[in-house]
């Protein structure tokens, strides 16, 4: 039941932003970042990405599939990251059902693309930030922390287990 609702917290966070920043190792064990757009967020928790089969990130994937995502919405004081495992899937049923028209500049020749596979980041655990009130309550309170010298309330904050 946890997971269920852990899940639904989950979807409804990332499907706000929908750009991430993933994170991977690099070949020199490095940390390597770059924004990619969420493809789809699946009933299961999966986080569904479109690439391209011959770059970087699908070699370090490959070598090591952990990898950290992270959504950040300042209009709404939102923020998410994502720890899980990434595979390398490569579903035509997938691309048709998830590729958008967007996804055509990158893909020009469509969900059928012989380079377009898709990346499967399955959830380990997530934390999140989120304090859905206007810049001015956000401000204000800020202030009044200040000035009371009381904690500043960021809002909601959870970790989510999967």
């Amino acid at each position: 039941m946890k997971t269920e609702k852990n899940i639904a917290l989950l979807k409804e966070k990332i499907e706000d932003v929908r750009i991430c920043m993933m994170t991977t190792l690099s070949m020199t064990n490095e940390f390597s970042s770059r924004p990619m757009a969420t493809a789809n967020v699946e009933d299961d928790g999966s986080i569904w990405f479109f690439t391209n089969e011959y770059t970087v990130k699908t070699t370090e994937i490959s070598r090591d599939n952990i990898v950290s995502l992270i959504y950040s919405n300042p209009s709404s004081h939102t923020y998410m990251y994502v720890n899980g495992k990434a595979e390398l899937v490569d579903d035509q049923r997938k691309k048709e059902a998830y590729f958008s028209a967007i996804d055509k500049a990158w893909f020009p020749e469509g969900s059928a693309d012989p380079r377009l596979i898709l990346i499967k980041v399955t959830p380990v655990v997530a934390e999140y930030w989120d304090s859905t009130s206007s810049k001015m309550v956000v401000a204000f309170n800020m202030l009044k922390a200040i000035v009371t010298g009381d904690q500043f309330d960021e809002g909601q904050h959870d970790k989510l287990n999967f």
